[in-house]
């Protein structure tokens, strides 16, 4: 899975290196073979032709690099954070409901709100607001994305400071005096 998004292709990977003096300075390339649903297809051809692709390789390599290089900083980024994390869900499977209430509950400590909206009969939209350790942010996001229901998923960290020693601003023109906390993004 890229970027939390449950996959709508098949991907083969096949051990037919061919020789390119266009791709990585000269090296040879893997073949890939990926099997996609008619509609998935249809939106690939569709981007190809609003950015002028020449052919799905080239779309589907830019693609994949793109894909991962985020995955990486998702992935790669420790410390403290700020997050949304948005999936769509489909409310009438079995406990996922129940699974997904539970599931905050228990991370509580990371949840700052939630929206929900219902879409249609069936399916539910809700994105949450996330604070904490970019690690456990990350992990929760991965746990609700994959629970089975959970149509498409995706998480957004912004790595932040977070003011953790509780402080009002009373005396300082804001007359807010009740303590409270700050996630201060960074540059």
């Amino acid at each position: 899975m890229l970027h939390g998004l449950k996959p709508r292709c098949k991907l083969n990977l096949q051990k037919d290196h061919t020789e390119s003096p266009f791709y990585g300075g000269g090296g040879s390339m893997e073949r890939v073979t990926i099997s996609m649903s008619d509609e998935f297809a249809a939106e690939l051809t569709a981007f190809m032709k609003g950015y002028r692709y020449a052919n799905r390789s080239e779309a589907l390599r830019d693609l994949a690099r793109l894909g991962l290089k985020r995955a990486q900083i998702d992935h790669g980024m420790s410390g403290q954070c700020v997050a949304t994390l948005s999936y769509v869900y489909d409310h009438q499977t079995r406990e996922l409901s129940k699974r997904l209430t539970s599931d905050y509950h228990d991370h509580h400590d990371l949840q700052i709100a939630t929206m929900h909206v219902h879409l249609d009969h069936e399916n539910c939209l809700e994105v949450s607001i996330l604070r904490g350790d970019a690690a456990a942010v990350r992990e929760f996001s991965k746990s609700v994305i994959a629970e089975r229901g959970v149509k498409h998923g995706q998480v957004t960290i912004v790595p932040a400071t977070i003011e953790t020693k509780a402080h009002s601003h009373a005396g300082r023109g804001r007359e807010h005096a009740s303590p409270h906390f700050h996630a201060h993004p960074k540059d």
